[in-house]
């Protein structure tokens, strides 16, 4: 028997595994993948992370080694505790559980420092995802600015790093299967677990769970998300299946959130069915909001221009599901391509370059009459204005719809550059309720769960909707932190 068992080893994991070791509780971890395979959804992001800061002074404290000429060729302005608490409320349609928001908002700079002072985790500004240069200056944007050295497989490595530093033993190859009860009390005590040769009973004072969403099950995936999600790609582990969410839920956790929503992005056309470890998260394609995203067709189908990146790009990946063949094509001309991140210049990508609008639809599959037709329409229709990528510029459409509500440029610039893109699922955002403040899984009557925590994308009640860039791992931490503490406490008692 341990103190603390954690289920999963993720960023949300480990962190509540380096939490409970803190208040020296013994932490066994379990990673249902191999070691070759480890570390979840979190090795496959780009390591991006959302807080709350109120300027230059905030970030230096997470990076200390900038030097004075970054210094004085940035600018990060700042971002406001209420501007993250609003923008989580307005993308999720009012619908995020406050009290989640609270703690998150509340926690998160506090925890990223702790992840850099207590645990070695080192920081760096995204000036390739999240920066613009504007009169000679770098201008960061869009609240999520700041990324781990190394991105997700940066970010993972060094959580493992910091888990070893800390003793904290970690069995590879064990998949949770199920929950043990006290048969009097019905308190949580310790995990089922499959290995290749058997079925073993580990308890413990205290279980937290953070094995991740059910993403990859293709039966959970349709019968929650809906009909046509069986063809979306996977942009991460294959691991994760919704394993842990069935077993609290068949000990009597409470399922909440947005159990037909998910994170989805635009991703490579031809990108394998679950993620490349090799390739990271670089099949996503991020920089529509510069150009134009027509169907097979040749027709628009969302405002591109919406809003920032960060605030639609999870939801946009499902409009392209919705589309003949699950299929998209990101447009550019000469005034932006010089402008896209660097996910558009790897090798492994499925694109088309031509002089003119017809030969780019052949080069791509579109239906040439129909783009010829779209692409005239918008150009006619964009309107004068000066062009700003780091603001939302108002440089907008009138006459067509969908219309373009910012960086609205007419595509008129040879030679034209595009991309395929089909749907990338990233994760779901459906799970078991916690408590915000302990991370404690309640169960159906809202009755804390004895002995049993939750963290990381198993947990619902955050995400409805639509989802704020870099939120993922920031709530991870947040919430494993607090469920590591609290986990470590109860085993302790």
């Amino acid at each position: 028997m341990v103190d603390v068992v954690v289920v999963g080893a993720g960023n949300a994991a480990l962190c509540a595994a380096l939490a409970a070791r803190e208040h020296g509780a013994e932490v066994l971890v379990l990673e249902k993948a191999d070691r070759s395979d480890r570390g979840g959804n979190t090795f496959f992001t780009g390591g991006g992370f959302r807080f709350p800061y109120t300027g230059i002074d905030d970030i230096k404290v997470l990076m200390p080694d900038l030097s004075e000429q970054e210094l004085e060729r940035i600018d990060v302005g700042s971002y406001p505790a209420p501007a993250m608490r609003s923008d989580l409320k307005r993308v999720t349609e009012g619908a995020a559980d406050p009290a989640m928001v609270d703690h998150l908002v509340n926690n998160a700079y506090d925890t990223v420092r702790w992840m850099r002072e207590v645990h070695g985790q080192h920081w760096v500004l995204m000036y390739g995802r999240q920066a613009y240069e504007v009169d000679g200056k770098l201008r960061f944007w869009g609240g999520m600015i700041t990324e781990a050295v190394g991105g997700g497989e940066g970010l993972s490595d060094g959580l493992f790093q910091a888990v070893e530093r800390a003793g904290i033993e970690v069995r590879y190859g064990m998949r949770g299967t199920g929950l043990l009860t006290d048969e009097q009390t019905g308190a949580v005590t310790g995990v089922q677990v499959r290995t290749e040769t058997s079925i073993e009973r580990i308890e413990a004072g205290a279980v937290v769970l953070g094995a991740g969403g059910f993403e990859s099950n293709i039966e959970m995936r349709t019968r929650y998300l809906g009909a046509g999600w069986e063809f979306a790609k996977v942009r991460g582990t294959r691991h994760n299946m919704g394993d842990m969410i069935k077993a609290a839920i068949d000990v009597g956790a409470q399922s909440y959130g947005h159990w037909s929503g998910a994170h989805a992005v635009a991703w490579d056309l031809n990108a394998p069915p679950t993620g490349n470890r090799r390739i990271g998260d670089l099949y996503q394609k991020h920089s529509y909001p510069l150009g134009l995203i027509v169907n097979i067709d040749g027709e628009r189908f969302v405002d591109e221009g919406a809003d920032l990146r960060n605030y639609t790009y999870a939801k946009y990946g499902r409009e392209i599901l919705k589309q003949p063949l699950g299929a998209a094509f990101q447009l550019f001309d000469q005034q932006t391509v010089a402008m896209l991140r660097d996910e558009y210049r790897i090798r492994e990508i499925t694109k088309g370059e031509s002089d003119t609008i017809e030969g780019l639809a052949e080069e791509l599959g579109i239906d040439a009459a129909g783009l010829v037709e779209t692409v005239a329409a918008y150009n006619a229709a964009c309107q004068p204005g000066d062009f700003n990528p780091a603001v939302l510029d108002g440089l907008h459409t009138e006459g067509i719809e969908p219309p373009k509500s910012n960086w609205a440029l007419p595509l008129n610039q040879p030679p034209y550059f595009g991309v395929a893109v089909t749907t990338g699922l990233t994760f779901t955002f459906g799970g078991l309720r916690i408590d915000a403040k302990t991370a404690q899984v309640l169960d159906t009557d809202d009755r804390p769960m004895a002995g049993l925590y939750a963290t990381g994308e198993l947990v619902g009640g955050l995400f409805y909707h639509n989802y704020a860039g870099g939120t993922g791992l920031m709530s991870g931490a947040v919430f494993g932190r607090t469920a590591g503490n609290a986990a470590a406490q109860t085993a302790l008692a």
